[in-house]
């Protein structure tokens, strides 16, 4: 349960200033403010350059969050030498964020396969960027600085499906698992729209090609361990 005064926090009015909200995975968002839908969930308004946005949101179990905090306004300091951080390969990468936001990590290869063939300099044509494809509207609210940085698209993108994953409830259940993948594809508006995935060929498309890559991966490590179990 949330501590007394988090909870207050949350159902208070939101202040002019910046919130920088962390969860329990550790991710964090920066916030124009939030607002409490009720007494379990919280709607965060996520800082955009785009004042006119008003679908800028995300909605939260209050139970994930860990923290709401004042951002304070930036002081003009001397930045220190930046120390170039060490270079991961992809499946590492995926591994790490599969471990903190608790998804399949063949479920993100799976999803990296299908939106970029493991290509991190990849553009669509509508402009979506790197290995998860991230729109840069998107990639900027997430606090991706460089799509194209592997370490960065992927954790950004990551943190995108897991909120979609928690949106359509989609623990354990396949229904719950094809909306989100729609709504990575096509944007949840479009799935809300039509109360389920887009009547889209390219969506359609996308679920099957993500879902059948996360079923191979399963069989193939299925088949390793049973293999590595007849040879012991």
């Amino acid at each position: 349960m949330l501590a007394a005064g988090l909870l207050a926090a949350l159902l208070c009015p939101a202040s002019q200033a910046l919130e920088r909200v962390t969860l329990r995975t550790g991710f964090t968002y920066d916030c124009s403010h939030h607002e409490a839908i009720d007494a379990d969930h919280v709607r965060l308004y996520l800082a955009s350059s785009d004042p006119t946005r008003t679908d800028n949101y995300m909605d939260l179990a209050a139970t994930k969050i860990v923290s709401v905090e004042t951002i304070p306004d930036p002081v003009a300091v001397a930045q220190p030498t930046p120390v170039a951080a060490p270079v991961l390969d992809v499946p590492t990468l995926l591994a790490r964020a599969g471990t903190q936001h608790n998804i399949d990590v063949d479920l993100l290869a799976a999803v990296v396969k299908a939106e970029s063939n493991y290509r991190a300099n990849a553009v669509s044509r509508a402009g979506a960027r790197g290995l998860m494809q991230l729109m840069p509207g998107t990639a900027r609210d997430l606090g991706v600085d460089d799509a194209f940085r592997p370490d960065q698209n992927i954790a950004g993108g990551t943190a995108y499906l897991d909120y979609l994953l928690d949106r359509y409830d989609a623990g354990g259940d396949k229904h719950g698992l094809d909306l989100a993948l729609a709504a990575y594809n096509a944007g949840p508006a479009a799935v809300d729209r039509y109360h389920g995935i887009p009547p889209f060929r390219e969506t359609r498309a996308y679920v099957a090609r993500v879902e059948r890559e996360f079923s191979r991966r399963k069989r193939a490590a299925a088949t390793t361990v049973a293999v590595a179990a007849v040879a012991h």
